[in-house]
């Protein structure tokens, strides 16, 4: 998060979110720890390095949605809940043609 003055932020965004990522201060509140181990979620699987870059499986494409002049694609990551499932441009999915044709 980057203060960028007037009360305003800058925040980093997973890739893919298709939001603009300036927020005013009154919308954002701190991340506290969990107070309860239960409520800690954690990552099923580690992604797999390839090329020094993190590499998660799709398990499957369950939606699409047109965003702007291209395609998003709700995708379920092996291993992983429904809680970590994301809207990801097509042009954000290089490997995974044989997951949005099974689609």
């Amino acid at each position: 998060m980057k203060d960028i003055g007037s009360g305003a932020f800058e925040l980093e965004l997973p890739e893919g979110w298709m939001i603009h990522n300036i927020f005013n201060e009154d919308l954002l509140t701190r991340c506290m720890e969990s107070k309860f181990k239960e409520q800690h979620i954690e990552l099923a699987f580690p992604p797999t390095i390839i090329n020094e870059e993190e590499e998660y499986e799709i398990k499957e494409v369950r939606k699409h949605q047109k965003q702007g002049k291209g395609v998003q694609y709700l995708v379920h990551w092996k291993g992983y809940g429904d809680e970590h499932n994301q809207w990801i441009a097509e042009t954000g999915l290089p490997h995974t043609r044989e997951a949005i044709e099974d689609y």
